[in-house]
């Protein structure tokens, strides 16, 4: 199986090498790029084959969030884990908002850092329990969070399934095998459920679905 290709963004060498270090144990990732700022990441990932980007959020000439945006934008495939020492909910929405796929605090298990890479491969994003659902349901409820989101649109009852699923972060396989559907038609559902809602992304999909009501 094809390694998944990381690339790190911290301007701690210490943290940054101890990071590099552990992940380069894992036999199906592989460590293409480390970057000391987020302008120096920007700049070196063009041509680069990336899959996941761990970046850190306070850095010099260009923050983790701004790197994040600018990211999301030229490379759109590219997902992005914000790896932090702040738990912040209005830093960590802020982070989503602008493309993170993903928000870990950087005192988490070493293992959690390798169960995110694999996740936000496998289902688009990761949310561990430090950063969960029920933190992005609290914001939503409360109105703090200002979406670009569509009205609530109409929904067929198999949308509304693979939408439930998408918020379990069940993966388009095993989406698939619980609705006797195959890949290719949930990929379709899920294209779908992004144009009616207006969302970018999955992590798009699950804060439409809290801010409704439409998940538990």
């Amino acid at each position: 199986m094809k390694p998944i290709k990381v690339a790190i963004a911290d301007d701690h060498l210490l943290f940054r090498k101890g990071l590099i270090s552990l992940l380069e144990g894992e036999a199906n990732i592989e460590i293409v790029l480390e970057a000391n700022t987020g302008k120096e990441l920007l700049q070196r990932i063009t041509g680069i084959e990336v899959d996941v980007v761990l970046m850190d959020v306070e850095m010099p000439d260009v923050d983790g969030i701004e790197a994040t945006r600018l990211l999301r934008d030229a490379k759109p495939d590219v997902r992005v884990v914000i790896l932090s020492a702040h738990n912040e909910k209005s830093m960590i929405l802020h982070a989503i908002d602008n493309g993170a796929r993903g928000y870990l605090l950087k005192d988490s298990d070493p293992d959690d850092v390798v169960d995110a890479i694999n996740s936000v491969v496998q289902n688009g994003f990761c949310f561990n329990s430090d950063i969960s659902h029920l933190l992005l349901r609290g914001i939503v409820e409360k109105d703090k969070f200002q979406s670009t989101f569509n009205p609530l649109p109409q929904l067929t009852d198999r949308e509304m399934e693979v939408l439930q699923l998408i918020c379990q972060e069940l993966t388009t396989n095993e989406i698939g095998d619980k609705l006797f559907l195959s890949p290719r038609t949930v990929e379709t559902y899920r294209k779908n459920l992004l144009e009616k809602i207006g969302a970018r992304n999955t992590v798009g999909i699950v804060l439409f679905a809290l801010k409704h009501g439409l998940v538990g």
